[in-house]
């Protein structure tokens, strides 16, 4: 498929996140410590979900597939662009440049539905709890993250599809710290009038359908907690949607103002500087949100470190 692309451009040169030289080594150990936390912190809550049975419900089964996507999604561009902030050749291939274009969105994409997916499971647990074990079963699990995975591979292929039918000619400065589909659509030195439409199409749907769903999910949820007499019981009910709303501010938030801020002239600096906190701070955030904030979690992280502990230690 790359084969058949007419691109006079065989390599891109990433601009990163800065061009000021001071500032490439302490963001070099910046990113570097926020890539190990976001590393050891997601695979820590997969394992942790997958060892502990009481964590074996669809809350947590959701919750590990956020982690496992976060994971990957970082690992995408993280670790060329700590390259990038030592290296003075910040170059990328052209099939490199497209693989990730395409992983970077099919993982951003799936988090977003997972987000989605979450609001639900929430929505069914405090609205109708009788029936949640019935109605959030573990087919319904694994359909409904299906579900979401094939929504952000549909999207990438779409996207990447597109990518590959246009011609680079000269140009090949991406003005970004990877290979995303603003920046590249403006080298381009064909008409990129059908991958506009794409991305109005697609990128709607993909803010469109998660925003509707968790706004109305979390409308029925706020009026049910309303009607909770004790205090006690809409703190505890409120308690277990606090970490979900958390993570969804910081995503869509972040990724919000960095389309809107792409769409106004002479503001990449401060698109790049607002993907960081959805591309790097949000993986790296979302497993201390929920575990710090999640009572279960903390049990059972509590009772492996005791285990460790007894068996390594003693």
């Amino acid at each position: 498929m790359l084969a058949q692309n007419d691109s006079l451009v065989t390599e891109f040169i990433l601009a990163g996140l800065t061009d000021r030289p001071e500032l490439q080594r302490p963001l070099f150990a910046l990113f570097l410590v926020m890539y190990i936390i976001t590393v050891v912190g997601n695979i820590g809550l997969i394992i942790l979900i997958v060892f502990n049975s009481h964590l074996h419900t669809p809350m947590y089964y959701f919750l590990f597939n956020l982690s496992f996507i976060d994971l990957w999604y970082s690992t995408v561009f993280t670790p060329k662009m700590l390259v990038n902030f030592v290296s003075k050749h910040n170059v990328v291939s052209y099939a490199g440049c497209m693989a990730q274009l395409f992983f970077f969105l099919f993982f951003v994409v799936s988090e977003c539905y997972m987000l989605t997916s979450m609001a639900y499971d929430r929505y069914v647990a405090i609205c109708n709890p009788l029936l949640y074990k019935v109605v959030m079963s573990p087919q319904v699990c694994f359909f409904i993250s299906l579900a979401a995975y094939a929504m952000g591979f549909a999207s990438a292929t779409a996207h990447t599809g597109c990518m590959l039918r246009l011609t680079f000619c000269s140009a090949n400065v991406v003005n970004h710290y990877f290979c995303d589909i603003l920046p590249l659509l403006q080298l381009s030195c064909t008409s990129t009038y059908v991958n506009d439409i794409v991305v109005l199409i697609v990128v709607g749907i993909n803010i469109t359908v998660p925003s509707v769903t968790i706004l109305i999910s979390y409308v029925f949820i706020i009026r049910n907690i309303l009607h909770i007499k004790s205090t006690q019981g809409r703190s505890k009910a409120f308690s277990t949607c606090s970490s979900h709303i958390a993570a969804i501010s910081l995503f869509f938030g972040s990724a919000a103002f960095m389309y809107l801020k792409y769409s106004s002239p002479g503001s990449n600096e401060q698109g790049k500087v607002a993907s960081v906190f959805y591309t790097n701070v949000g993986p790296m955030l979302n497993p201390l949100i929920y575990s710090l904030r999640n009572k279960d979690v903390k049990v059972a992280l509590e009772k492996a470190l005791n285990q460790i502990q007894r068996k390594y230690l003693l």
